[in-house]
């Protein structure tokens, strides 16, 4: 469980960046190539933008930061990632670039302001995945600082599976909910 002061940090990080992804939405619809490292993961096409934010081919770009996908993988519960989950989770590994962010830009809320993760797999509600634990220790002391003006900094996110079979959406959306455009990641080898 994390800290009262991780979370109230966070919320607070949420607040402060909320206009770093603000723009008009994707709506014009591309077809997209993965980044090399999920190549194989994806089963749809996403939308793109020519100008405003757009998240496509693994790559979310907004107008003050930049986050790119750069592996995932399904994790078993008690294996290294997932060492204290009770449901199998899909982790996301990325970096996030500021490319002119002047706020307190970190790279968990980067992630979190913009991305959902959603398995299909209801015929009545959407069913929005829980972020599960940081998969990934070595990005304990860095999730959270800020990132300079042209620094990048590596993250890794974690959701919590609700079957093995059904491939998750991850949607990249603002804050009103217009989509900048979704990836679809298989979990099924």
């Amino acid at each position: 469980m994390k800290p009262k002061w991780m979370i109230s940090s966070l919320a607070i990080s949420l607040c402060l960046t909320l206009a770093a992804c603000g723009g008009p939405s994707a709506s014009d619809t591309d077809s997209m190539s993965s980044a090399p490292s999920v190549q194989s993961a994806v089963l749809q096409e996403s939308q793109s933008a020519s100008d405003g934010p757009s998240f496509a081919d693994g790559v979310l770009t907004c107008e003050d930061y930049t986050i790119t996908i750069t592996d995932y993988r399904v994790i078993q519960p008690g294996q290294e990632g997932n060492e204290y989950g009770e449901k199998p989770v899909i982790a996301f590994w990325y970096d996030t670039t500021n490319t002119g962010a002047e706020s307190d830009l970190n790279a968990s809320t980067a992630w979190i302001l913009v991305f959902e993760a959603v398995q299909d797999n209801d015929p009545n509600v959407v069913n929005t995945l829980n972020v599960g634990m940081l998969p990934d220790d070595q990005y304990l002391d860095s999730q959270l600082q800020s990132i300079k003006v042209g620094g990048t900094v590596p993250n890794a996110i974690a959701y919590e599976l609700d079957d093995e079979i059904t491939p998750v959406t991850l949607t990249a959306k603002d804050i009103l909910g217009s989509e900048y455009g979704s990836q679809t990641f298989a979990i099924a080898p």
